[in-house]
């Protein structure tokens, strides 16, 4: 499994001690310095069966910057929110953890973490 995080993220470490203390077997995407392209956060939204809009932290200052509380919400503007998630990754919902069952969801609660480590055969 994979674990996209940003290390100054409260969040990204509680989920990171998690999966250490039950022996899995991840590997760590800093995303902000190994970020992810398009085409890649459409694979992992696909994994999450989630849209662009829901794993966008619109209280960030880019998301300020660039009126995303302004952008429609449907499947016109879909490649407008993947292009922004791209172009300023800090706006990417933390931590996403992929399974290695094809899934992923975004790890924020302790929950979240111990379901991608069932998906992953652990727990």
């Amino acid at each position: 499994m994979e674990i996209w995080i940003n290390p100054a993220c409260s969040k990204c470490r509680s989920a990171l001690s998690l999966l250490d203390a039950e022996g899995a077997d991840y590997t760590v995407r800093r995303y902000l310095e190994d970020v992810p392209g398009e085409g890649e956060i459409r694979a992992v939204l696909e994994r999450l069966g989630l849209e662009p809009w829901e794993i966008t932290r619109t209280q960030e200052a880019a998301a300020k910057e660039l009126g995303l509380k302004e952008w429609p919400r449907d499947a016109a503007a879909r490649d407008r929110w993947i292009a922004a998630l791209a172009a300023h990754p800090e706006l990417i919902q933390r931590p996403i953890i992929t399974a290695d069952d094809g899934t992923a969801v975004v790890a924020r609660s302790e929950d979240a973490v111990r379901e991608a480590l069932a998906r992953d055969g652990r727990s």
